[in-house]
């Protein structure tokens, strides 16, 4: 007979340590804002991905903030990961990005993000995604909020936050998100084969929020991405009422240390309840 055994519960303040990485988040904007539409010294790392001084600086102020806020916690930062340093976890642990989607910030889009997320027992429990271009804040702690801040500025008192959540599809078909940047053969063969009315091309985890605040359906990424990737915007659409599952139709865990980190494909889904319709349509 097989025993299940309930991970023990983690003595944690969620609604502290989510104010705590809208501050640093917002701090780091403002750190990458001053490479924005400048020369940041763009170069490419080992696995070709661009790196700049914009991500450096970001990394840079969440790490020493997160060293003097929560010095109990692991940190995996994506930056200090590629330049060597050792990434461990346990049963809680932060997950950092200082630019997601440093091709549009290269470009010159405002669609990059900042992002800070914390997992625990595998899951994403806790996310902040800032947008300091667009000077926008998503905020996952004990629910899904999103408001305006500048880089640098100070956060908005509770009250004068926005609460957001996921929608159910239209009728006559679904929104889809895909990356500029990313966009592959499979995830085209994906989306053919569901009633698709419109599709959107969206920068970073900018994607995941968008699926949150309900403005669209699904996202789906066949593409490799990274654990730091996703783990603040998975939080903000869990916390909204969504979902992302992987290949196997579960929800996508995180700690995976025998794959460095390392996602596998996923579908984000603003409404977990429409799935089994929307793949049984697509079956038919």
């Amino acid at each position: 007979m097989s025993v299940q055994i309930t991970p023990k519960p983690l003595s944690l303040n969620y609604r502290a340590i989510a104010e705590d990485f809208a501050e640093l988040a917002v701090a780091a904007g403002a750190a990458v804002m001053l490479f924005y539409n400048s020369d940041s010294h763009a170069r490419e790392k080992g696995d070709t991905s661009p790196v700049c001084d914009a991500d450096l600086a970001g990394e840079a102020v969440i790490l020493a903030g997160l060293a003097a806020r929560l010095p109990d916690l692991p940190v995996i930062s994506e930056e200090a990961a590629a330049a060597g340093a050792k990434a461990t976890c346990g049963d809680a642990f932060i997950l950092v990005d200082p630019v997601d989607g440093t091709r549009e910030f290269l470009a010159g889009k405002g669609e990059f993000t900042v992002n800070i997320g914390l997992v625990v027992h595998g899951e994403p429990k806790i996310g902040a995604v800032y947008a300091p271009a667009l000077e926008q804040m998503w905020l996952a702690g004990d629910h899904a909020v999103t408001f305006p801040v500048a880089p640098g500025g100070k956060l908005p008192p509770p009250e004068q936050r926005q609460r957001i959540h996921t929608r159910k599809p239209d009728q006559d078909g679904l929104i889809a998100l895909t990356s500029w940047s990313h966009t592959d053969p499979r995830t085209s063969a994906f989306l053919e084969n569901l009633n698709v009315k419109q599709r959107r091309m969206i920068g970073s985890s900018l994607k995941f929020c968008s699926l949150a605040d309900g403005s669209a359906d699904i996202y789906p990424r066949f593409g490799a991405t990274m654990e730091w990737d996703t783990a603040a915007g998975d939080a903000v659409l869990r916390a909204a009422g969504g979902i992302v599952l992987d290949r196997d139709g579960l929800p996508l865990r995180y700690g995976k240390a025998a794959t460095k980190f390392m996602n596998g494909s996923f579908v984000a889904w603003a409404d977990p309840a429409a799935i089994q319709a929307t793949l049984g349509a697509r079956r038919a």
